[in-house]
């Protein structure tokens, strides 16, 4: 299902699912909040996965992020959702699927296109090279974990904002280390 017809969950601000929207015609301007999902991929050195989005995407061009984006349809159970846009961008499968952020909310704005969304954030194991789906992903790189930490703390981080939120909250309650050391 292309972007025009994806739909995306619309939330309440309590969180609880109003209603369904194309995707094409939530993100805008005046975006309502909505359901999203974050992961971050590991390789068996504990590696991250990291991401830079395709030069042609609306939001956030060609910025460098996590391992993978996206937006549980409506009715799909989300590690579903999290394992078909790995496949999707960037060929590869998730395994040891672990939700470490539930409640994770933000907002942004890129070229007029606002984000605002609760965005569940994932952390998984990946046992493979990615092969990147052009129009999703420019590039990609595996980096130690220590070293993405660092350059999401750095005031000229080159980090999409909500991985540089949602890397704070990961350190503050060590999931990423829970995961690679448990």
């Amino acid at each position: 299902m292309g972007e025009a017809t994806e739909m995306v969950v619309l939330l309440g601000d309590d969180g609880i699912p109003t209603g369904t929207e194309r995707k094409d015609r939530v993100h805008g301007a005046e975006t309502p909040l909505h359901l999203a999902f974050s992961c971050y991929g590991f390789d068996a050195e504990g590696r991250l996965l990291a991401t830079r989005r395709a030069d042609a995407k609306r939001a956030f061009p060609g910025v460098w992020t996590n391992t993978c984006c996206g937006h549980p349809g409506p009715g799909e159970f989300m590690e579903a959702a999290v394992d078909r846009r790995l496949r999707s961008e960037l060929g590869v499968h998730v395994r040891d699927l672990v939700c470490a952020l539930p409640t994770f909310r933000y907002r942004a704005v890129s070229n007029g296109v606002v984000e605002n969304e609760i965005c569940p954030v994932y952390l998984g194991r990946i046992d493979e090279d990615p092969v990147p789906d052009a129009d999703e992903v420019a590039d990609f790189e595996w980096i130690d974990w220590p070293a993405y930490v660092a350059r999401a703390q750095r005031a000229d981080s080159d980090l999409s904002p909500w991985s540089r939120l949602q890397v704070a909250q990961l350190e503050r309650w060590g999931s990423v280390e829970r995961l690679l050391n448990g």
